[in-house]
């Protein structure tokens, strides 16, 4: 027959108790607090990704240095959370939106998608949201990721950031821009042009090039130069185009200026010596990054950043002559 505890020794048994539960509530993170999706308990915060899968679907091509921004971020943080990080890219929406079929075949456990082409990943985003994998967007969509189902969202407001780029263009006297697109309908870069349109006073004329050819870029800038001796600004939407700006416009014998969205180490050399006016960053290196830790995050903790309601911005900022020096270090080092 067990003999019961003597009042005090209850009572210091029930406080050591109610103590180990406690502890358990707020450093465990036990399994009533955090559910990640379809009622699989969470990871504890700040442990390993436990061996998860996240698959990274972009719409770049091969060969851009501005895709390989995003990689590297995916993969810092990838590295940082244990997570076996998979990345893929294809500029063809229908081929992008396999690589996203595919994802959810492998059974991945997070996808991160870019909507250039927000209607081609509709059908691939509902098939990943009934496999029960959480999808978070970066880069392109900013208006299409809410009704697409995405869990978050991670980039620049493009409208937000063209209309900044109209208001530098009338701050250095621009007069008549020519705004180059080296992808038709991504809407991305429509949302840019049309934002610049919108608050540049001058002329504004969008010009069709095809970006997967750097020859036939610069050829078609330099021709139109030629055709138009009023264009006195050439805006471009990627670094790479923007140094095949540069050369157009001195092939056309042109005194046009150039200025761009988006930035890479090469870039930031031509800010530097005064090839290129400035540059729109929009941190592609961190839109990667926190992509990823947003998956992460999800599962180990359940926690959604914006609330799903809100995108998190990362740009835009404009980078000039005068203060390209506090990004310089980090573009040679890759990261910016």
């Amino acid at each position: 027959m067990n003999t019961p505890p003597p009042p005090h020794t209850a009572a210091r048994l029930f406080r050591v108790a109610a103590l180990a539960s406690a502890v358990c509530l707020l450093v465990a993170g036990c399994s009533v607090l955090g559910v990640a999706r379809d009622g699989e308990g969470a990871d504890a915060a700040g442990g390993s990704g436990g061996g998860m899968k996240v698959a990274l679907v972009t719409h770049g091509g091969k060969g851009d240095a501005f895709w390989d921004l995003v990689r590297r971020g995916a993969e810092t943080a990838a590295a940082k959370d244990g997570v076996d990080l998979t990345y893929a890219g294809d500029s063809d929406p229908a081929a992008q939106a396999d690589l996203v079929r595919g994802a959810v075949r492998d059974k991945v456990d997070g996808i991160a998608v870019t909507l250039a082409k927000p209607a081609a990943m509709r059908g691939p985003i509902a098939q990943a949201k009934a496999a029960g994998i959480p999808v978070v967007g970066l880069n392109s969509g900013i208006d299409a990721w809410r009704p697409s189902g995405l869990l978050e969202y991670f980039g620049q407001d493009e409208s937000v950031a063209g209309r900044a780029v109209g208001d530098k263009l009338d701050e250095v006297k621009a007069k008549h821009v020519l705004c180059v697109v080296h992808e038709r309908g991504n809407v991305a870069l429509e949302a840019r042009c049309a934002g610049v349109k919108k608050t540049f006073h001058g002329d504004t004329d969008n010009l069709y090039v095809d970006g997967s050819d750097m020859d036939a870029v610069g050829a078609t800038i330099a021709s139109r130069l030629r055709q138009d001796t009023s264009i006195d600004e050439v805006v471009t939407n990627g670094a790479q185009y923007a140094l095949s700006a540069v050369k157009a416009v001195r092939q056309a014998g042109s005194r046009a200026k150039v200025a761009t969205f988006d930035l890479n180490k090469d870039l930031v050399k031509a800010v530097q010596g005064g090839d290129v006016q400035f540059a729109v960053d929009q941190q592609p290196y961190l839109q990667g990054y926190l992509a990823v830790n947003a998956l992460w995050l999800y599962r180990t903790n359940g926690n959604v950043s914006g609330g799903g309601t809100a995108p998190v911005l990362t740009g835009p900022a404009l980078v000039t002559r005068s203060n390209v020096s506090a990004v310089a270090r980090f573009a040679a080092a890759g990261t910016r």
